[in-house]
């Protein structure tokens, strides 16, 4: 059985987001019904929206940062009461049964994943899965998360995406107190990556080409904040990184900043560009082990401890809330980064 629900969509890769109205399933004994109250915008979603990845499928409505809370649950569901504050991040299902996925790393399901939104959705054949833009959603309880009371919900959204996306790979490569963690850019994830490198206790310095987000990045947690144009700048930190997390979504030289890693130091790529990387030179990495590494999301695991770490250090993501009608205006914004630092779309504009 299912039940309709408003929703935003883009029915072509060069139409305007506009309503429409989709099919929810009703929750099954695993299943958790939400109603969404706010949405994080993410880059991911404009690429969907604007049909710049090869697998979508339209109409596709976007939208993987929600929050909201429990209306219904099904019979076996353990973990949630109807009621409680509840989360979707990028993932809705996967296979579970294979050793990634046995592990908690259901982000590197070896069968393949089942995204939020713009994936074969098994529960209605022949139709893909839609995204947060809408007012409910129904997910297996395994992919549904806790969002602690002391959390503001609407700033909580976006951890879902930009939070993890940067606590993962900190978390992996040890960022820790004692060690020298840079973050490039200053935009809806490099925000989160410089608020948990300062959390974890890292000396954290801030890559930006931009003297504008000198005392943004201050103030978010960066001890120092490089301006990566300044050859000088740059050249002062040379061989000095533990790790840097790189957050930007455009085409550029690396070879900047494994310059600048220390003997096994690691850059780690989140931002996926339109157009590749130049290729990197081979000697900086030959000469010094370095690695240039990539990082998806977090599984179910760890994108929870994130929920709660965040809740225990008061880490949200600065946002700027938005209805649900000006989607299309705040992408035209975002392509030119005109905002600090993610959208949030308060879903009670959404009739």
């Amino acid at each position: 059985m299912a039940f309709k629900a408003a929703a935003y969509a883009a029915q072509s890769g060069t139409s305007p987001l506009a309503p429409f109205t989709i099919d929810r399933r009703d929750p099954g004994p695993n299943d958790v019904q939400m109603e969404i109250l706010y949405c994080g915008v993410c880059h991911s979603d404009l690429h969907s929206a604007r049909g710049e990845w090869e697998f979508i499928q339209f109409p596709v409505v976007p939208g993987h940062e929600i929050v909201g809370k429990v209306t219904k649950i099904g019979a076996n569901v353990k973990k949630f009461k109807v009621g409680d504050r509840s989360a979707v991040g990028c993932l809705v299902d996967s296979c579970r049964g294979c050793g990634n996925c046995e592990r908690g790393l259901e982000q590197y399901c070896q069968k393949g994943f089942t995204l939020t939104y713009a994936s074969p959705d098994v529960h209605f054949p022949g139709k893909m899965t839609y995204g947060g833009y809408s007012k409910a959603i129904t997910v297996d309880e395994r992919f549904v998360l806790k969002v602690p009371n002391s959390l503001d919900l609407a700033a909580a959204a976006p951890l879902l995406c930009a939070g993890i996306t940067t606590y993962s790979p900190l978390k992996h490569w040890g960022a820790t107190k004692g060690k020298k963690v840079g973050v490039v850019g200053l935009g809806g994830l490099g925000h989160m990556g410089v608020k948990f490198a300062h959390a974890f206790g890292c000396h954290t310095v801030l890559f930006t080409t931009s003297e504008s987000k000198i005392a943004d990045g201050k103030r978010l947690g960066a001890d120092e904040v490089v301006i990566s144009k300044n050859a000088d700048a740059m050249n002062k930190h040379a061989g000095s990184f533990d790790f840097i997390l790189n957050t930007v979504a455009a085409s550029h030289n690396l070879d900047a900043y494994t310059n600048l890693l220390r003997l096994d130091g690691t850059l780690c790529l989140v931002g996926a560009p339109e157009h590749p990387h130049p290729s990197p030179s081979v000697w900086p990495l030959l000469f010094q082990r370095r690695s240039i590494a990539g990082s998806a999301i977090g599984g179910l695991p760890e994108t929870q401890e994130m929920l709660d770490f965040c809740a225990k250090h008061n880490i949200v993501s600065d946002i700027e809330m938005i209805p649900m009608q000006k989607i299309n205006e705040a992408y035209e914004r975002m392509l030119k980064s005109d905002v600090k630092y993610r959208f949030v779309i308060d879903m009670a504009s959404l009739k």
